[in-house]
């Protein structure tokens, strides 16, 4: 599995099926989601649309389908949160460890970097030393805790939020870039990247799909 090649590209709707696919697992047999009913197609669907119109949303893709995802939502819907996102990613389960999830944050930071936002947030189940340790290779920061704030499998679960400045915080800061900008702008960076160069480049680092 290591001479795949992957391509990292922005995701479209019909990418659902094979994305809830990745995502199942982690509503049905962990507390890493919330989420405690594995969405439809069409709910994924539309979930997906949804992220597309403001963020990125891109997947990494291989001649046997895709094998992981990572996105942007809007952090809250007021516009002086415009600067400000909430990121996700999510690797198929038999893909953990191999630098998918690293190389799927990489490509997201940059896009969002062109987009001029400005903070990211993530927000992850505790304890999950693993997430934890993903996103301080990153360069996260914990800023908050919320004590049992979420009840799944039998016990009541906390979150922490972890948060991480990509930009100025600028007296007047710039428009964040319409997707449609955002897709010209960012065309050379979709590309084919050999995954056996990740494993090498990566080792160090551990990836675990946050809350």
């Amino acid at each position: 599995m290591n001479k795949l090649d992957l391509t990292i590209r922005l995701a479209t709707p019909d990418d659902a099926e094979a994305l809830l696919r990745i995502y199942k697992p982690y509503v049905e047999d962990t507390v890493i989601t919330f989420e405690c009913e594995v969405p439809t197609v069409e709910e994924f669907r539309e979930r997906i649309a949804n992220v597309l119109r403001y963020h990125p949303y891109l997947v990494a893709d291989t001649e046997h389908g895709i094998i992981g995802y990572a996105y942007a939502a809007p952090f809250k819907d007021r516009a002086a949160y415009a600067w400000s996102v909430e990121t996700s990613v999510y690797v198929d389960r038999e893909w953990l460890g191999c630098g998918v999830g690293t190389v799927l944050y990489t490509a997201l930071e940059k896009w969002l970097k062109a987009q001029n936002v400005v903070s990211l947030y993530a927000c992850i189940t505790s304890p999950n030393p693993r997430s934890i340790r993903f996103h301080r290779t990153f360069h996260y920061r914990k800023t908050a805790r919320f004590r049992k704030c979420g009840y799944k499998k039998n016990r009541w679960r906390s979150i922490i939020w972890m948060q991480k400045t990509i930009g100025r915080h600028r007296r007047k800061p710039q428009a964040v870039l319409s997707m449609e900008d955002l897709r010209v702008l960012m065309l050379e960076h979709v590309s084919q990247i050999p995954l056996a160069d990740l494993n090498s480049a990566d080792e160090k680092r551990e990836e675990t799909p946050t809350a």
